[in-house]
């Protein structure tokens, strides 16, 4: 006999909504996010029904959680969960949203690596790298600060993704470097596919590292590649620059700072970084925007004065 909607625990009704809109629609990275959700719920929440939820039951499963995560790693859960209640509501199981104004907690995050580096250790750290006229994982590095391309992004790249006569980057796949054999993989999403315009400079540089390679040979991945080791090389960078430690996800952030310190709109950050929506580029940039909001307003009060 098919259980009642209504009797369904969260849990039970949150892997149903899982394997409903998820499976097959992201890629596995992602995928395994929302299952790890999921043995939370079953953890936290081991006997509460979806149709019994309520704004004091989710503040509490959230308060569980955030117990042991940081704030960021409780908004994260949050959203998941609070994706497949929306959907709940529209099914009729649940007939008040129990998620309306939540509060987030979390303990206190650990002491992280900077975010970004700013123009004057980008600039020492690429008078130190070692850019010979063989492809090495400095190169690697270099086309990340100059592109702002995920980890996974810059793997995938191949001869034939640049276009050297418009100088333009052509995203359109990843490489999956976590398993053994490695392989291509679609892109986190349909923003992800993008042209990124490149500098004249770089464009010069890889036309010439990657002349003699086959178009569709991969320019970087000779072997199986390991975060670690490009992190690894970064850091070791850092330290002989007497710069602050970064991770290669730092040097995406590191462009998309630079560009905004340069006075490049929100919008086109978005587009370069291949993020699905501007609003992820302003919640992740936050602090940024603050600040040159707080720069836009000296210049206001400047040009006001001056009009007396």
């Amino acid at each position: 006999m098919k259980k009642n909607r209504k009797n369904l625990l969260l849990s039970e009704y949150f892997l149903e909504w899982i394997e409903l809109y998820k499976v097959g629609a992201i890629r596995p990275i992602t995928l395994s996010k929302y299952y790890n959700s999921q043995k939370h719920l079953e953890h936290l929440a081991p006997n509460l029904k979806i149709a019994d939820l309520t704004r004091k039951s989710y503040q509490s499963l959230l308060n569980d959680f955030a117990l042991t995560h940081e704030k960021q790693t409780t908004m994260d859960f949050h959203h998941q969960i609070k994706s497949a209640i929306f959907d709940a509501m529209d099914e009729g199981i649940l007939t008040i949203n129990p998620t309306r104004k939540v509060v987030i907690k979390g303990i206190k995050p650990r002491n992280k690596r900077p975010r970004y580096l700013n123009q004057f250790e980008v600039q020492a750290l690429i008078r130190q790298m070692d850019l010979s006229e063989d492809i090495n994982w400095d190169w690697f590095i270099l086309l990340i600060i100059k592109t702002g391309l995920r980890f996974s992004e810059a793997l995938a790249l191949t001869p034939k993704d640049f276009d050297f006569t418009t100088q333009k980057l052509t995203i359109s796949k990843t490489w999956d470097y976590k398993s053994p054999k490695g392989s291509f993989q679609e892109t986190k999403n349909t923003s992800s596919k993008r042209k990124i315009q490149l500098d004249w400079q770089t464009a010069m540089q890889f036309s010439q590292l990657t002349r003699n390679m086959d178009n569709e040979t991969l320019i970087f991945v000779k072997k199986r590649v390991y975060n670690s080791t490009v992190n690894n090389r970064l850091q070791a960078l850092c330290q002989s620059t007497n710069i602050p430690k970064i991770s290669i996800h730092g040097l995406r952030h590191t462009h998309a700072s630079l560009l905004l310190f340069a006075g490049v709109s929100i919008a086109t950050v978005a587009r370069r970084l291949g993020h699905s929506s501007m609003s992820t580029t302003q919640e992740t940039y936050l602090h940024i925007i603050h600040e040159l909001e707080n720069q836009d307003n000296d210049k206001i009060m400047r040009h006001l004065s001056s009009l007396v």
